[in-house]
């Protein structure tokens, strides 16, 4: 054995716990960001599940309204509306979080978990593209409404830059949570383990080996 590679070999060594300890900082890091991520996107799904029965009475007051006393009201059918868009996309990123949006497994459930996290770090880049193009948009939209006054073309007419605001942050924490779900599935896909605990989610779905 040459003395240069007993020389190379004995200079590496008290690199190794260095590497280790920065590898300790980062998988500790990018955990956290993960927990952090997924108690905020959790805590909004299920503060906006209570806006469901605020719904079924707006809808059930429009139809006590409209059949038993014969008063209709001009805004039941509005203000549904934008409950039900509120519900739909603010609990978008929650949905993600539990992976309960539908999922094409043909394929997807005949490969290794290996293979299945590079499936999901391509769709979930794919998925942030579009979702950073839904946000700036919805920005753009809520400065339109602020500078033309937009109101819903109907009796109670109103008013719509709430309903962007709305978009741009359901959007924006889509992107958060599809953001933790990259790294998840990246750290999974590089080392073989599982970043977070299984518990953490509600639903079932496919273990990691």
């Amino acid at each position: 054995m040459s003395p240069l590679f007993l020389i190379i070999c004995h200079n590496a060594q008290p690199t190794l716990p260095i590497l280790l300890r920065y590898y300790t900082m980062i998988e500790t890091a990018i955990r956290r960001y993960c927990l952090a991520i997924h108690a905020l996107v959790a805590f909004v799904g299920k503060s906006i599940s209570y806006l469901m029965p605020v719904l079924a009475f707006v809808v059930a007051f429009e139809v006590f309204s409209r059949y038993f006393l014969n008063k209709p009201t001009i805004w039941a059918y509005d203000l549904s509306l934008f409950i039900f868009g509120y519900i739909a996309a603010l609990g978008g990123a929650y949905a993600q979080q539990q992976r309960a949006h539908i999922n094409v497994d043909i394929l997807y459930n005949k490969v290794s978990p290996r293979m299945r996290s590079l499936f999901n770090i391509i769709s979930f880049c794919l998925a942030i593209f579009f979702v950073a193009i839904i946000c700036k948009m919805s920005i753009g939209k809520f400065e339109e409404a602020l500078q033309f006054n937009y109101r819903r073309q109907s009796e109670w007419a109103p008013h719509m830059h709430h309903y962007w605001v709305m978009m741009a942050v359901a959007s924006f924490m889509l992107g958060l949570q599809l953001s933790s779900d990259l790294l998840e599935e990246g750290f999974h896909l590089i080392t073989g383990k599982t970043l977070l605990p299984d518990s953490i989610r509600n639903v079932e779905e496919t273990p990691h080996d």
